[in-house]
């Protein structure tokens, strides 16, 4: 089966890994389509990264309106359509986008079976013209991936009759995030560190992890890597709590230095708050957290319980008194801890691998074409 993948989000080298593993299925002839960079709406550029490679086509085209989530399109994709030929088209892309009203007209012109991935999990009604995409494309798609459960049953609510099939976007590679040294036992009164690596953003909910410290022990300390609008809050949040010592910022790191830095934390903490226009929609870092052998402590928000499950503690969002409770659970229980630790990492090697990912993936193209 000749396939086109078309993807923004593949840019990132590490997140090509998926693409080799789908490429070793004997009957795959794999292309991917991607831009030469992205513009995040944080102002930053991701420029294409070439890391995993092997097995398949990279074609690197240009995308008009860089960084315009809904709006960006592909001038050159009619063209890679005639050449590669494809029997489906893997648009990775929302179906109220522009870009995937672009990538199905023309799998559907080429006779090509479509599909598209979608991690809404919050119901909205869109204006037009976003109403009539989606239409389109709920009608034209021979199949829909939903990375959450909750995305799932949005499609349903909102229409779509076709199949469906809940497969996170991307796999972790255990091979990059995984613990390079066993961790020793941690001496009772020896600091410990909890921590968020990511964006810092207000609806990550990281004033409880501050707040938190307030009931613990003074040789718990927080560590923030990574940048953004809520950094002096909570500097100054710290401050009025005089727990500034005790909180600590580091700069955002390149990908490829992440799992080291989940490897010095002894918690990773995930305390998101739900918006009327938001909900946590998977919670990469958590799974990245637990390849690495590093406890996670999640709020309740969107699909952190599930992606959590019994390889982590769950406390109710917004609840700082309630996230201390669980962070003291692990100071008080070497056992729960060392449990955690492994279960996580196992979770991920049962779930959530890029193998694992791409044989769904490939499953799905099965399907579409009758197999």
């Amino acid at each position: 089966m000749r396939v086109l993948m078309i993807s923004k989000a593949l840019v990132a080298g590490t997140s090509q890994r998926k693409l080799e593993e789908i490429a070793k299925f004997p009957d795959v002839e794999l292309t991917l389509a991607t831009p030469p960079y992205w513009q995040s709406d944080d102002g930053s550029k991701q420029m294409l990264e070439r890391l995993y490679t092997s097995g398949y086509r990279m074609l690197e085209t240009p995308i008009a309106f860089n960084g315009k989530f809904h709006w960006h399109y592909y001038p050159q994709l009619g063209k890679i359509m005639q050449e590669v030929r494809p029997d489906i088209v893997h648009i990775d892309e929302e179906p109220y986008n522009l870009a995937t009203l672009q990538a199905m007209y023309l799998a559907h012109k080429q006779q090509a079976r479509a599909l598209f991935f979608t991690w809404q999990n919050l119901y909205r009604n869109y204006p037009p013209p976003f109403r009539q995409i989606e239409g389109y494309n709920y009608r034209h798609a021979a199949l829909a991936l939903a990375g959450n459960r909750d995305a799932a049953e949005v499609l349903k609510r909102k229409g779509y009759k076709g199949v469906i099939r809940i497969i996170p976007q991307f796999g972790f590679d255990t091979d990059i995030y995984k613990r390079s040294q066993t961790r020793t036992p941690r001496a009772s009164d020896a600091p410990f560190s909890f921590g968020f690596i990511g964006r810092l953003k207000e609806e990550k909910g990281l004033t409880l992890m501050v707040e938190a410290l307030t009931y613990l022990p003074a040789y718990c300390q927080v560590v923030f890597v990574g940048h953004g609008p809520m950094k002096n809050i909570l500097e100054e949040q710290a401050r009025r709590l005089g727990v500034s010592d005790r909180v600590i910022f580091k700069p955002g790191v390149p990908t490829a230095q992440v799992p080291g830095e989940m490897e010095k934390l002894d918690a990773f903490i995930l305390p998101s708050l739900s918006r009327p226009n938001w909900t946590e929609q998977f919670g990469r870092v958590l799974a990245e957290s637990m390849s690495c052998e590093t406890p996670v402590i999640g709020s309740n928000s969107g699909e952190i319980p599930y992606v959590i499950a019994d390889a982590g503690l769950i406390f109710p969002e917004g609840d700082a008194r309630e996230l201390s409770r669980r962070i003291q659970q692990l100071l008080d229980d070497p056992d729960l801890y060392a449990t955690l630790a492994q279960r996580g990492r196992q979770r991920v090697l049962d779930h959530y691998t890029q193998a694992q990912i791409a044989r769904q993936t490939y499953e799905a193209y099965q399907s579409m074409l009758g197999n």
